[in-house]
């Protein structure tokens, strides 16, 4: 692999660091503007980094558990999938990292995403459907594009991502109720307006906030995971075949969530999309187009 694969892996690492710094600058933000509406701003700031600081451990010791159960994943023993498992381990070998958990959705969306925050706490889920429309060889190339997540440490930081887009939606929603709430019996204090235009800010950031998030998670990385994917097996035709029928697919995923689509090997809100926002086309999805992608091993000369 060229350097820019290395490269990648350490930018990844640095990535998370800078996603929690600017998580905990935009919550001591916040805390200083609830400050003022409670008549502290120091009090607005120890009380609100506080509750960034639990959240941010909860996140980093349960964001993984938190992702897999807004996902309606269940770890599954490997009497259930035997076949799922031996790929899992053998690719796991190839790899050189820890084997990941194996997990299962009930849906018949053929879909699949890593999570964990390093390689030792990894999990790989897949959903009946991949299982079901995949042969060996294809399943074996889903399971390496996740394991190249795992092994490039790209499941550390969208996991971040993933509860980043969760918290912010979560204050947003905090401050709106409250400016509704309290509005009536604090129209003329100087509080109350700064809070009613944090509200207001945090409804239009929101989506920005999202989408700079997203960023974060890079289309580069799907590329380079698809890359390492084809390196692991020494098999481009089961990648290559699986992102066809992936592309061919339409069943839309149950349980499709904008926080953490940008996990999957394929971006399940695309099949939600209709009319104007389909015309868009790529411009607001988590994933490079899956022809791209294929076109881009292509030029690698990893595929003919």
């Amino acid at each position: 692999m060229p350097q820019e694969y290395y490269d990648a892996i350490a930018a990844n690492r640095r990535s998370t660091f800078f996603l929690f710094g600017a998580f905990l600058v935009l919550i001591i933000v916040v805390g200083f503007f609830f400050g003022m509406w409670i008549g502290s701003e120091l009090a607005g700031m120890v009380i609100t980094f506080f509750l960034a600081v639990v959240w941010g451990l909860v996140s980093w010791f349960a964001g993984d558990k938190i992702v897999l159960g807004v996902s309606g994943a269940r770890k599954v023993e490997k009497r259930e999938y035997p076949h799922l498992f031996h790929t899992i381990e053998g690719l796991a070998i190839a790899a050189g990292v820890p084997t990941p958990e194996a997990y299962v959705i009930d849906d018949a969306s053929p879909n699949a995403f890593a999570t964990g925050r390093d390689p030792q706490h990894a999990k790989i889920a897949v959903t009946t459907g991949l299982l079901k429309m995949m042969n060996r060889q294809e399943l074996e190339g889903v399971v390496a594009h996740e394991m190249s997540h795992v092994k490039n440490y790209d499941i550390r930081t969208m996991m971040v991502a993933a509860v980043l887009v969760g918290i912010v939606a979560l204050i947003g929603n905090v401050f709106i109720r409250m400016m509704f709430y309290s509005g009536k019996s604090r129209d003329r204090e100087g509080g109350n307006a700064a809070l009613m235009a944090i509200g207001f800010l945090f409804i239009l950031a929101s989506p920005v906030v999202a989408q700079l998030i997203k960023m974060a998670i890079s289309r580069k990385r799907e590329f380079m995971a698809d890359a390492s994917a084809v390196e692991l097996t020494r098999n481009p035709d089961g990648l290559r075949m699986a992102l066809k029928k992936l592309a061919a697919d339409h069943t839309p995923l149950k349980r499709a969530n904008g926080a953490t689509a940008h996990l999957y090997i394929e971006d399940p809100m695309d099949k939600e999309k209709k009319g104007f926002f389909k015309s868009l086309g790529g411009m607001f999805s988590t994933h490079p187009p899956i022809g791209e992608r294929i076109s881009r091993l292509a030029e690698y000369g990893m595929i003919g």
